[in-house]
């Protein structure tokens, strides 16, 4: 987990400086490796090049400001060293399919007619579960995005204290996985998080039995954070039957999601799982509990 960890770094030194000049050659420097090294384990890792990545975000966040905010379009542009409004234009036709003075009329217009349907509480595919889902909401937000045009959130409504939980989830079947290492990767954004938010993934049998599982209990996040990648690496068993996965939050909070991810790694990728397998005696031990530990 290692190479986890300095993309880690990498991202959030991005995404601090999203509106500012960013040389490959000092993001690399910050991260301690040559260019060409950190180029392939940036594409390992992220799925796209360093070059890629940030425009990717400078178009996400320039989306969001077209939309709510009434910045020229060329200003926007600039702000985000697109060295022309056609530059900017060209890049984000390519990406988001309409030019930048097009989709502002056209989102913002279905903006104001769907507003309450954008605050639906349903959304397809996940749902809520937890001790204390009636105090949580979850949801799509289309202002807060790591890309595209909208990410799902999970958040504390009525929520006093950390004794309460609510994860926003949802659970497949595990053939195409089995006897494979898989890792699950998704971009989280926290706010006012008090006792913690994570990803979790879990792996069962067809009984029940739960063979893999992290939570990122050793790595959870809280407090405010900026969107970064998380990953979990697990096994997938030959008898494995349902992979469950989603986001928790505990107490109050609020965290947003965005891009989750599932793909084969390699054997030499070190999982994170955290379910231990207990060990079967030959024999039953200490039966009259006089054996000190």
């Amino acid at each position: 987990m290692y190479y986890e960890g300095i993309i880690k770094k990498t991202i959030a030194y991005i995404e601090e400086r999203l509106h500012e000049s960013l040389l490959i050659d000092d993001i690399a420097e910050q991260a301690g490796f040559s260019k060409f090294h950190f180029h392939r384990i940036f594409c390992s890792m992220v799925g796209m090049s360093i070059t890629e990545y940030i425009r990717m975000r400078r178009l996400a966040n320039a989306s969001v400001a077209l939309l709510y905010t009434n910045e020229r379009i060329l200003d926007i542009a600039l702000y985000y060293h697109f060295e022309s409004q056609e530059a900017f234009t060209r890049a984000f036709k390519k990406y988001y399919h309409l030019p930048p003075g097009q989709y502002r009329k056209l989102m913002s217009s279905m903006l104001k007619n769907k507003e309450e349907s954008y605050m639906d509480k349903q959304v397809k595919g996940w749902f809520l579960s937890g001790t204390d889902q009636f105090n949580y909401e979850m949801g799509i937000d289309r202002e807060i995005v790591h890309q595209g045009k909208a990410s799902g959130y999970l958040k504390s409504k009525t929520v006093l204290d950390d004794s309460s939980f609510s994860t926003m989830m949802q659970q497949f079947k595990a053939d195409r996985f089995r006897g494979k290492r898989s890792r699950l990767s998704c971009f989280l954004k926290t706010k006012d998080v008090k006792s913690f938010s994570s990803m979790w993934m879990r792996v069962d049998n067809a009984y029940g039995d739960v063979l893999q599982f992290d939570n990122m209990s050793n790595r959870s996040i809280t407090g405010n954070t900026n969107w970064n990648r998380y990953s979990i690496v697990l096994d997938v068993p030959s008898d494995s039957s349902i992979i469950a996965f989603g986001i928790i939050l505990s107490g109050q909070g609020h965290v947003w999601v965005d891009q989750f991810t599932f793909e084969e790694v390699d054997k030499n990728v070190a999982t994170t799982n955290l379910e231990k397998q207990s060990e079967l005696l030959d024999e039953p031990l200490n039966l009259s509990f006089e054996e000190e530990i």
